[in-house]
């Protein structure tokens, strides 16, 4: 018995140390940009800052805040995960309680061709022929349609709808409820973890989005903080530019990139802590069924 408690408390021990080790790993790079954002700009560019801010100061974050295409694409970027992700929420419901339903004829047909569009993709051209033949270029709206839903999160809502016991809706069918009473009465107040799981997971695939964006939007008033964060780390003619501009300054390009990048997660930082709990529920989402 005390052989059983000993190993326990050693293989706690152990995976305490792992788990931090590792935690520290993934912790570290936000850190080191932290640092490097509230740095001065010559520490930084000769490679002295790894953990602590050498020549303190805020400079790189005055010029952010003063760019004002960084507060545009900030807001297209929210502009396209909060209108974006309701509107898949809205989209994928509903379908995903009617594929949860036996009586659905086209209910097989359906879950099938959904799965076929998990397995096999038609490539980058024949996508970009379809988007642009929705009208997504250059259309705010349209990118909302176009990336409007995801199969696989289909399937989870649906799987998750089938694991609600069938009696509860033959009961309320019984009292004269009919199926948008039921999905609206029933269904929906029973599900809110499983959906808020699937809008989360949809709006930091909006959030994150960038590689359709930067191929559909042209106009810089159109386009999302990713797309502009990229313009602004992978342009060298405006990199050799700027720096001629300031030279000698507090602050340099890569001060700027790093505040950049600290001012484009702290959105996700601060939501963070509140939606922990449904990355965790996340893993069990659609994982029983009835």
């Amino acid at each position: 018995m005390k052989g059983k408690m000993l190993g326990s408390k050693v293989f706690d021990i152990v995976n305490a140390v792992i788990l931090t080790v590792f935690g520290l790993i993934c912790f570290y790079p936000l850190v080191y940009v932290l640092a490097c954002s509230l740095s001065n700009g010559a520490a930084v560019d000769a490679g002295k800052v790894l953990l602590i801010p050498k020549g303190f100061n805020f400079e790189s974050y005055k010029q952010v805040l003063w760019d004002k295409q960084f507060w545009i694409s900030y807001g297209n970027t929210m502009f396209y995960t909060i209108l974006g992700s309701g509107f898949s929420m809205l989209v994928s419901t509903p379908a995903a309680y009617a594929l949860s339903k036996k009586r659905f004829r086209s209910r097989k047909i359906i879950n099938m061709l959904l799965t076929f569009t998990m397995w096999f993709t038609p490539g980058f051209i024949p996508l970009y022929l379809n988007y642009t033949g929705l009208g997504a270029t250059n259309n705010r709206w349209m990118i909302l349609v176009s990336f409007g839903i995801q199969a696989f999160y289909i399937i989870l809502l649906r799987n998750y709808f089938e694991s609600v016991p069938v009696e509860m809706e033959e009961s309320a069918q019984i009292d004269g409820a009919n199926d948008f009473q039921c999905f609206w009465n029933i269904y929906l107040p029973l599900s809110k973890p499983s959906m808020a799981t699937v809008w989360l997971y949809y709006a930091m695939s909006r959030w994150n989005g960038y590689f359709w964006s930067m191929v559909l939007l042209k106009d810089m008033d159109k386009i999302p903080l990713q797309v502009y964060l990229k313009q602004k780390i992978i342009d060298q003619a405006l990199v050799s530019e700027f720096a001629n501009t300031i030279a000698g300054q507090q602050y340099s390009y890569n001060t700027i990139i790093y505040a950049f990048v600290i001012c484009s997660i702290i959105p996700v930082l601060l939501l963070f802590p509140y939606i922990q709990k449904y990355f965790v529920k996340g893993v069990m989402v659609g994982g029983v069924k009835g």
